[in-house]
């Protein structure tokens, strides 16, 4: 049996640690820690999957912000 690839995706500025252990939990991710920052380890489709995740939240705050300028 092949041994599936395993991939990192790093890990960008503003995403809340709440966030991250969410996806970390919810796709069977591990967390690596470098000297240039974290990084998502895990299967490529459980990656893009958190990706998605992490981007539409980053959306949604964005959002929430700008709605805020008005105030």
């Amino acid at each position: 049996m092949e041994e599936e690839m395993m991939y990192e995706m790093r890990i960008p500025p503003g995403v809340t640690e709440r966030l991250v252990a969410q996806v970390i939990t919810q796709y069977n991710l591990e967390i690596k820690n470098t000297d240039e920052g974290p990084l998502l380890y895990g299967k490529k489709e459980d990656l893009e999957s958190a990706q998605d995740d992490i981007v539409k939240a980053l959306n949604e705050r964005l959002k929430e912000l700008e709605g805020r300028k008005d105030d």
